[in-house]
């Protein structure tokens, strides 16, 4: 495998002054702390949150350690199936909603339904 870190050195021409700014090899499974026993990356299918910028594709980092909240996106386990959506909560009930403008939001509810995880960091392969 290649190293992939940019230290300024191949360039011609004048050096560039953001040089004194490069900062070191990034490490992906440490920047996004995926050695926890909690952390589990998700890939992104269907396009119901295209609207807030995450694709399919997508490789959506979670957290099934954290508690749900209002407003966060969330892994949702419903009748058998694995959802990906935004958190609402209204009069006490949690509700999955997605960006897309033909989808009700679904009422999570029942023995089937589990919030499984929070995401916390998104990462794009494609661009």
């Amino acid at each position: 495998m290649a190293d992939a870190t940019y230290t300024g050195g191949n360039t011609t021409g004048f050096a560039s002054p953001a040089g004194d700014y490069l900062e070191g090899r990034i490490d992906l499974s440490e920047a996004l702390d995926l050695r926890r026993p909690s952390r589990y990356p998700v890939r992104i299918a269907g396009d119901a949150l295209t609207s807030s910028g995450i694709l399919p594709g997508d490789i959506m980092v979670v957290d099934a350690a954290l508690p749900p909240a209002p407003g966060r996106l969330a892994v949702v386990m419903m009748d058998g199936r694995t959802m990906i959506g935004q958190l609402a909560l209204r009069r006490g009930v949690w509700w999955l909603q997605s960006n897309k403008e033909d989808c009700q939001p679904l009422h999570i509810k029942g023995d089937d339904t589990e919030i499984w995880a929070i995401a916390v960091a998104l990462v794009r392969t494609d661009l």
